[in-house]
């Protein structure tokens, strides 16, 4: 191949976008349950939480997940060190600490070349050793498009576990990144234009305000990636029986995201993540820029909690269940 490879132009999604639309998940697993020990299961499939959690012993519960997705940006390294923050973001946002994990590879070994696999793969050990967690081998498959992620394993004390059904009303919540990157990604497909910012905040751990989340106490949380802050929000408001209100003039933003909304670059990930909630969603004031930036499709998006971080804004609190699950005001 001839000058500069654009991973983007060889997926048919970009990052948490080409997620497989909520209502549909939701559909395809409801029923399924726990195989065996389901007395040691602690967080399981019935509120989708980010992570699996199996109880060890009282004080050790071993968190369990994978995550993997299409390119997000063009640059190699670059995907490689998002995707694997993204995967070890389900760690934190359950309170734990990953301890291992493994590389999970799928690359068109016949289209692209295998030096831009390893530049994939050496972004996502940068980012594990970032993290402190071991990266040990994993998986290879020759598939159509290029696709890669982490299987992680950590750990986490159980009376420190962060869920979504542990929220109380009258809690403040907060947000640790600003939204944007969904819109930004759109139009880096689209036109090649790079955002450093939204590469940065994408490659962040989300390790720091886990750990202050958990020694400020939070025990309910998610973080917010595919299905966009009012997907997630949602999902927390229906698992703790309660209502999420937004003040959407507290919500951050990256530079660059309105004016991407304003110029159409908007996935289709994200308009179906806003046709899901809208049936459970008072709307309020948001126009449709505003409704289309609150369910854009995030990559390696910040933690949502219920409880006040440092230096992250407070964006809404729990309230007593109403009508609706979502109110914006």
């Amino acid at each position: 191949m001839t000058g500069p490879v654009r991973l983007t132009r060889y997926a048919r999604g970009g990052g948490c976008a080409c997620k497989i639309p909520p209502g549909e998940l939701e559909a395809m697993v409801a029923g399924l349950g726990p195989a065996a020990g389901a007395a040691d299961l602690l967080v399981g499939l019935d509120h989708g939480d980010d992570a699996a959690v199996v109880r060890l012993d009282e004080r050790t519960g071993l968190v369990s997940t994978a995550d993997f997705f299409t390119p997000v940006v063009d640059d190699a390294y670059d995907w490689g060190r998002i995707a694997a923050a993204n995967a070890l973001s389900d760690v934190y946002a359950m309170g734990g600490t990953p301890l291992v994990a493994l590389n999970l590879l799928c690359w068109p070994r016949g289209v692209l070349p295998l030096e831009l696999a390893g530049e994939v793969l050496r972004g996502g050990r940068d980012v594990a050793r970032e993290a402190g967690c071991h990266l040990a081998g994993g998986h290879s498959v020759d598939d159509e498009g290029p696709k890669y992620g982490l299987a992680v394993t950590g750990t986490v004390r159980p009376e420190r576990l962060i869920t979504l059904d542990a929220g109380r009303a009258g809690l403040p919540l907060s947000l640790s990144k600003p939204l944007g990157v969904g819109v930004l990604n759109t139009r880096h497909k689209v036109t090649g234009e790079v955002f450093p910012e939204a590469v940065a905040t994408m490659a962040t751990l989300n390790r720091d305000a886990a750990r202050a989340a958990v020694a400020g106490g939070v025990r309910c949380g998610t973080d917010v990636t595919g299905f966009g802050l009012l997907g997630h929000a949602s999902k927390l408001a229906r698992a703790s029986g309660l209502t999420v209100a937004i003040d959407i003039g507290r919500v951050p933003y990256l530079a660059g995201a309105r004016e991407a909304v304003r110029d159409g670059h908007v996935s289709g990930g994200t308009r179906r993540n806003l046709d899901w909630v809208s049936p459970w969603t008072d709307f309020g004031p948001a126009g449709e820029a505003d409704r289309l930036l609150l369910a854009d499709a995030q990559t390696s998006g910040g933690l949502l909690v219920a409880g006040e971080l440092p230096g992250a804004p407070v964006i809404g609190e729990l309230l007593p269940r109403g009508e609706h699950l979502v109110v914006l005001r």
